[in-house]
């Protein structure tokens, strides 16, 4: 009774995690004390540190690695650092999912990181799937304000039963609120975090136009500041356990501030190119859960209105693609 007091006074505070966000002081874990192995046998390297790891991905395969612990809920974080040069086709991936423990009805929330060619920037795709709701996917992508190659940034992932945030270098850059219409579609069982580097020439760039080259191998994606601030499931009492850390990080947290807003806005702005609750060749009718923004439905279908006009292609003219609409991915926030 004890322990689930607890948890239900975690439950309470969590519910408000939802937007006073900061990295700071927050426990940065060892990979040997928190993470797995989970395939690409040589191509995965700890460095001598214990706390930053480097992953490949070249002919012979990708790699991986995955947390020792489920959780329920918590903030998951990394610094990463994308591979240079032609990426065409190369995913990275640093994402939360129970698919290895439920396979028909699995949960996942992703940040995936899809390559380019020469010369164009890498973009981010984030997407949530809930109790195996794959037949509805809830994507969102963009472009970045800064070159993520270059130097290490940050992505976390905030999950709460009521919220999901996905940010960067500490700027939110999404958020799903839990409604009732979603039912179970919102994320809601024990997952593991997972960060991987592998090939998906089939449909990462362009709709699998531009594949990896491994002329350009090895593709080499770098991790440090991992970060597994939550509730652990005792895999035994099949139950959540929440240290007084995180429990303090939850009661300090407030609703994602005015300025962090705005500074949301601005960055769906100028560097969001896709977003499913607009999306008019899939969904005729947004999805429950979707908050239609007017001046982003206008924005993106100047940008693509074939795709969020719901324009029959062989009617699309060039006159309706603005120059000036394209997001620009140098823009700062």
């Amino acid at each position: 009774m004890e322990g689930l007091s607890r948890f239900l006074v975690f439950m309470s505070l969590f519910s408000g995690l939802v937007s006073g966000f900061t990295l700071q002081n927050l426990p940065i874990t060892s990979f040997e004390e928190s993470y797995t192995q989970l395939f690409g046998d040589k191509n995965l390297f700890v460095h001598k540190d214990g706390k930053s790891v480097r992953l490949t991905l070249d002919e012979r395969t990708g790699s991986g690695f995955v947390s020792n612990d489920l959780y329920l809920h918590g903030l998951f974080s990394a610094s990463i650092k994308l591979p240079s040069d032609y990426s065409a086709g190369v995913v990275v991936a640093f994402y939360m999912s129970n698919g290895d423990t439920y396979e028909k009805n699995h949960d996942e929330i992703d940040f995936e990181f899809l390559g380019n060619i020469r010369g164009r920037e890498w973009r981010i795709q984030t997407n949530i799937y809930g109790n195996g709701s794959t037949h509805l996917g809830r994507e969102e992508r963009c472009n970045l304000w800064f070159d993520p190659t270059e130097d290490y940034h940050q992505y976390s992932i905030l999950w709460s039963d009521s919220h999901i945030i996905f940010y960067v270098d500490n700027v939110p850059i999404r958020e799903v609120k839990r409604t009732s219409s979603m039912g179970g579609d919102f994320p809601s069982k024990p997952m593991s975090l997972y960060t991987t580097i592998w090939d998906g020439s089939k449909w990462a760039t362009n709709g699998g136009k531009y594949g990896v080259n491994y002329k350009y191998a090895p593709y080499i994606a770098r991790f440090s500041d991992l970060v597994l601030h939550g509730c652990p499931v005792d895999p035994i009492e099949q139950f959540p356990k929440c240290d007084e850390g995180a429990i303090e990080y939850i009661r300090t947290a407030q609703e994602i501030s005015p300025s962090l807003r705005a500074k949301m806005e601005v960055f769906r702005r100028r560097h969001m190119t896709y977003s499913y609750c607009y999306d008019r060749t899939r969904y005729k009718v947004s999805l429950p859960e979707c908050v239609v923004n007017p001046a982003e439905a206008q924005r993106l279908r100047v940008y693509d209105p074939v795709t969020f006009g719901g324009i029959p292609r062989r009617h699309r003219s060039g006159k309706h693609r603005s120059k000036r609409s394209r997001v620009d991915g140098t823009e700062s926030i």
